[in-house]
């Protein structure tokens, strides 16, 4: 893949977000864009899906991308990292809307490493972003459980989750977790989190593979937050009434579509139109590059993650 211009454009995308919206999500569409590439890079797919992708990935930067900002002094990537690090410091220890400031600090940092540095603004930007997820909750969408208690949520050896102590460990880890599932929910509560247990992890992965251990240790409990959370709704009991905590989901809740097809198959990209559903908020590029580093780091993956994942993806 030699299409870094993505790398750049999506780091510009993370840098004007606070600008452009003032909040923290279009940011997804940076981080998008950066997925969008390594996705291809780490697969080896056919050249069809390389070109669906990258085609895919250059109509949502030219809809989120804003144009004359984008020179500068430029910043090697050692001092970049030592940058966005340094934000990422303030909130490495807490669960911040489900992993963002992990998630947008790590695939910067892969972006920087690939590109061998970045502009010293929007390195710098970035950083600000990161930064500004301290004292943010832990998300918005539950079941069976409320923000606050999410935030004031502990781990205890009854939880059975076993010590994590390297990125194999943990993507066997959540391949596992995914594979649980009787039952994948569309609600946001569910669908989301679970895409973002896979992206979330991803980031810790990505820090532990650029030398970050302790950045990998220090963020493994907000991630595992969202594990035992998950754990909780992953066997629901009709019987009993089901507690939703969130601003947009209902009951009774709707099994989530399943994708015939995958993002590792050419089929899947001839029939998604990405305009029509916005990306996916840029997940679309997000939730396949995760899944698959994790798929492809661990030597007995359960099938049945394979299958769960159909129906994370957007169904195609």
């Amino acid at each position: 893949m030699k299409d870094t211009v993505i790398l750049a454009d999506g780091l510009s995308i993370l840098s004007q977000c606070r600008r452009l919206t003032g909040d923290v999500w279009q940011a997804h569409y940076g981080a998008a864009a950066i997925a969008g590439y390594f996705f291809i890079k780490e697969n080896h797919g056919s050249e069809i899906i390389e070109e669906a992708v990258a085609a895919e990935n250059r109509r949502m930067i030219d809809k989120y991308l804003q144009q004359g900002t984008m020179t500068g002094e430029s910043m090697d990537v050692k001092s970049a990292e030592s940058t966005i690090l340094a934000a990422l410091d303030d909130t490495i220890d807490g669960l911040h809307w489900v992993g963002h400031n992990v998630i947008y600090a790590a695939i910067s940092l892969a972006a920087l490493h690939e590109l061998e540095g970045g502009l010293q603004h929007e390195v710098t930007d970035i950083a600000e972003l990161i930064s500004s997820f301290a004292k943010t909750i832990p998300g918005r969408s539950w079941i069976g459980y409320s923000a606050a208690e999410v935030k004031r949520l502990t781990l205890e050896k009854v939880d059975g989750i076993p010590e994590i102590t390297g990125a194999d460990q943990l993507s066997a880890f959540i391949l596992n977790e995914l594979a649980a599932y009787s039952v994948i929910y569309r609600a946001e509560a569910h669908h989301d989190l679970i895409g973002h247990m896979l992206t979330f992890s991803h980031a810790l992965n990505i820090l532990y593979d650029l030398g970050h251990r302790a950045y990998f240790h220090r963020g493994l409990p907000g991630l595992l937050k969202i594990v035992k959370v998950l754990r909780a709704s992953r066997e629901l009991d009709a019987a009993q009434p089901i507690r939703i905590v969130s601003p947009v989901d209902r009951l009774p809740l709707a099994e989530a579509a399943r994708s015939v097809w995958l993002p590792n198959q050419p089929e899947y990209w001839a029939v998604i139109d990405g305009a029509s559903i916005d990306w996916e908020f840029g997940h679309l590029f997000k939730f396949p590059f995760s899944f698959y580093h994790h798929w492809n780091r661990t030597s007995e993956a359960p099938e049945k993650a394979l299958e769960n994942f159909r129906y994370i993806v957007h169904p195609a």
